[in-house]
């Protein structure tokens, strides 16, 4: 018998519609697991992707949980819980006079996640709920100006007085956030122990969050926002991880859970600021990309997922990924550090409904979720979903749905779609199925186009990774004719944002607002003081990042620590986060090496022409990384097999309607395929999790780490180059 090697990684995609999971052995083998998702009971999700995924090696939970050293989680948990506002029921205490700030928002958060034309149209414009109401929010005097002094003292009593007040009206925990306690911080940490003190005396176990403990930077409402979300959101979802991680130790595991962060690092979940995983699953996907694009050598790379109810794309550019500091989630602005990425509301479980005043097929934005669509029997819903569209076009195997765990009624989906779309439309049924999958593939190039062009780039610069439960579905509708260097479709696509977490360093990253402005030709003491400021934030931050190592039972001699720093000219809007040239800034060189850096990350991101330091810099952030080496996945290195798929890949054939006609596509099973393998369309590539569609006009081939390789046969297949890896 031979003895398979230790089971050391896992990582989780607890998404909408489906959980995944992704082992990696010692050896740097991996599987893929996928089932339902499971919004009462995350942890039962998880546990039936496990069993599903460890199959494939036949090896059982109670045997592999043990052996497991690591293990990554990314889910969407909290951010529905914002979204569907069933939060914790929060208190706000704020300086007096600035009561409605919360409520009142940034005018930007009354159009967020609007399309186009309905951004300009001022009527279209709502605000949705604040997460604290009037009733819970309470104003205190105290005031520190925009220097950071103290010009009106904190009246403690009224600080007691509004704990009291909030406790009365049902608060469950307490925010307070004063204006520039990112400058000065000691009139809010002073009412932080204040307001402690009087719940100690009124014995109420609320906890207290003080914005300077969590995120001390400027813009208020940001600030504001991110802190309630720390009590609204990131406690309760505290509780689901917690019910995650006694699952796995039911089960016998011993390491601590890690939960992906929105920096594109992962945190434990008992970490102290767990907002900042907020939203992870997309981000695992970016990672493993950038991953995998260090091992084929790939610098430019378009990343796509598409899963059941989103489509999100990311660019990595030289390698590197943009971190957005202020950035937007669930309709309001945070201070978050955040994986720069683009989504719309638009996926393979997206419900379809005719427009009643034009007439017209609208996408989404709601979804099916893990209900999958009208062709699940057991689903409840009687509104057509883009699934739908699949089963009645051929493109999904109705018995081989997740393995056969779910089966698909054709003629239940067919009814459905001819009564919604083809009656009140004159279409036949698959020609009206077919349009909303042409209609879909048509709106996700359009955006993935748009992506790439307005940051300043073509695709024919970039190679496009396509991932996700449905990505393989669609890849070559919304790539087609757009000439990407190449189309990678990784084999594992179904888990591969699972991949990615299991790719992602341990790694814990705080920010602090800085106020510097340096002149080009400054003084050599001028520059001196600049560093120092800088290094005393440094300082500052590296003890919160080794403290909650301490947590996790590192030593301060286990944490590698990676500064950095958000510069920008001064009077310009937007600043860059830089990697720090030095591990320490003190000297007069010091500061020149971090202004060189930032330039040369200026003239790259934009152009070296537009470079313009006569107008000084401005450092506004300070940046502190720490992280623990952890196991990775390695990619799988298969021998060659030809140009021909042997024989018992070869499944049969399906009917799969395409531009009004019907082909018989060849069904093949993507695990017997072997590198070097060519197929050319019109195919079907299946896996249990996934399936891959290689309509008439493309062919793929299979490289040595079981990654497709997908190109459109004829005169534009000239466009695409092999990736390294294939040759």
């Amino acid at each position: 018998m031979q003895v398979q090697s230790q089971v050391q990684v896992m990582g989780i995609d607890a998404g909408g519609t489906m959980t995944d999971t992704f082992f990696v052995r010692e050896d740097g083998r991996f599987v893929v697991g996928k089932a339902q998702s499971n919004p009462a009971d995350e942890s039962l999700a998880i546990y039936n992707s496990s069993q599903d995924a460890l199959a494939h090696w036949k090896r059982e939970v109670d045997d592999v949980f043990p052996e497991l050293v690591t293990c990554v989680y990314s889910g969407t948990a909290m951010l529905n819980r914002v979204v569907q506002r069933k939060g914790l029921d929060v208190g706000l205490m704020v300086n007096k006079g600035f009561e409605h700030v919360h409520s009142m928002g940034r005018a930007i958060q009354s159009y967020l996640g609007y399309a186009l034309e309905e951004r300009i149209h001022l009527n279209t414009h709502r605000y949705d709920e604040p997460l604290v109401p009037l009733k819970r929010t309470r104003g205190v005097t105290e005031r520190t100006d925009v220097q950071g002094t103290i010009v009106i003292a904190l009246r403690e009593d009224e600080v007691r007085q509004a704990t009291r007040e909030l406790v009365a009206v049902g608060a469950k925990a307490i925010v307070i956030c004063f204006l520039q306690s990112h400058k000065n911080g000691t009139s809010e940490q002073r009412a932080r122990d204040v307001c402690r003190d009087e719940l100690k005396k009124l014995k109420a176990d609320i906890p207290v969050f003080a914005s300077v403990d969590y995120y001390p930077q400027r813009k208020e409402s940001h600030r504001m926002n991110t802190t309630i979300l720390e009590a609204y959101a990131a406690e309760p979802s505290r509780q689901t991880l917690k019910l995650v991680s006694d699952r796995f130790k039911k089960h016998g595991a011993k390491f601590d859970l890690r939960v992906m962060a929105t920096h594109g690092g992962t945190i434990s979940w008992k970490a102290k600021e767990l907002a900042r995983t907020i939203v992870s699953g997309p981000i695992g996907g970016v990672i493993g990309a950038k991953l995998l694009g260090e091992a084929l050598g790939d610098e430019n790379i378009a990343c796509s997922d598409i899963g059941g109810t989103s489509f999100d794309m990311a660019l990595i550019t030289k390698g590197s990924f943009a971190i957005a500091s202020d950035p937007d989630m669930a309709r309001l602005v945070l201070s978050l550090p955040l994986v720069t990425m683009d989504s719309v509301g638009a996926g393979a479980g997206s419900f379809v409904r005719l427009d009643p005043y034009s007439g017209s097929i609208k996408l989404g934005p709601d979804s099916a979720g893990y209900r999958v669509g009208t062709c699940w029997p057991d689903s409840g819903l009687d509104t057509v979903s883009v699934s739908d569209c699949h089963v009645v076009l051929g493109y999904l195997n109705p018995e081989n749905f997740l393995g056969g765990a779910i089966k698909l009624d054709v003629q239940r989906a067919r009814d459905h779609i001819k009564a919604q779309i083809a009656d009140p439309l004159g279409l036949t049924v698959e020609d009206a199925a077919a349009g909303v999958i042409e209609l879909l593939d048509l709106q996700l190039r359009e955006y993935l186009r748009s992506n790439v062009s307005a940051k300043g780039y073509s695709p024919t610069d970039f190679v496009c990774f396509s991932y996700g439960g449905a990505g393989p579905v669609h890849t070559y509708g919304y790539t087609e004719g757009l000439g990407f260097k190449d189309v990678v479709v990784p084999a594992w696509a179904a888990g591969f944002s699972a991949f990615g977490c299991a790719c992602a360093d341990f790694e814990y990253r705080y920010d602090k607002s800085v106020d510097l402005a340096v002149p080009q030709h400054a003084s050599a003491e001028a520059k001196i003081s600049a560093a120092q400021t800088i290094q005393q934030a440094w300082s500052d931050l590296a003890a919160k990042v080794i403290e909650e190592f301490r947590i996790n039972g590192f030593d301060a001699k286990d944490v590698i620590l990676r500064p950095g720093y958000r510069m920008q000219y001064m009077g310009q809007l937007n600043d860059l986060e830089i990697n720090s040239p030095v591990a320490q800034a003190a000297t007069e060189k010091d500061w020149d090496l971090i202004a060189d850096a930032f330039e040369n990350t200026y003239g790259r991101v934009y152009a070296s022409s537009a470079r313009s330091p006569e107008l000084g810099f401005s450092v506004t952030g300070a940046i502190m990384r720490g992280m623990v080496v952890t196991q990775k996945p390695v990619l799988p290195e298969d021998p060659m097999g030809g140009p021909t798929p042997p024989s018992e890949a070869l499944v049969g054939t399906r009917p799969l309607y395409r531009h009004k006609r019907w082909f018989d596509a060849v069904i093949w099973k993507m695990e017997s395929l072997k590198a070097g393998n060519e197929i050319t369309g019109p195919a079907i590539i299946e896996s249990d999790a996934t399936t891959f569609v290689v309509p008439e006009g493309f062919s793929t081939v299979l490289d040595k780490h079981r990654l497709f390789h997908l190109r459109e046969v004829g005169k534009k297949a000239a466009l695409i180059k092999p990736a390294k890896s294939a040759k």
